[in-house]
């Protein structure tokens, strides 16, 4: 097997493994959205706003404390921000 070959293949097998991490992701983003939903139903017998932007520094926080990289703390605020601001615009079922 020559050298292209032999990274060919070593790559594949990567793409397999980010294959089935983007599934479990998607998986995982879904089981989230739906506890917001359930949350954001419950907030207006709670008195709450539906944003809080308390919370979202607490889960900025949060992640940064268990981040073993090799992400940057920033580059997780960035994507959770995305996934806050899709969360909010979310309509409820």
């Amino acid at each position: 097997m020559s050298a292209d070959n032999s990274a060919f293949a070593e790559i594949e097998k990567h793409r397999e493994q980010i294959d089935l991490i983007d599934q479990e992701i998607v998986k995982l983003l879904n089981k989230r959205a739906g506890h917001s939903l359930v949350i954001r139903g419950l907030k207006p017998g709670a008195r709450m706003g539906l944003y809080d932007p308390k919370r979202e520094e607490e889960i900025f926080t949060r992640l940064n404390s268990f981040n073993e990289g090799p992400l940057y703390n920033e580059n997780l605020r960035e994507i959770y921000s995305t996934i806050l601001k899709v969360m909010k615009e979310t309509p409820s079922v």
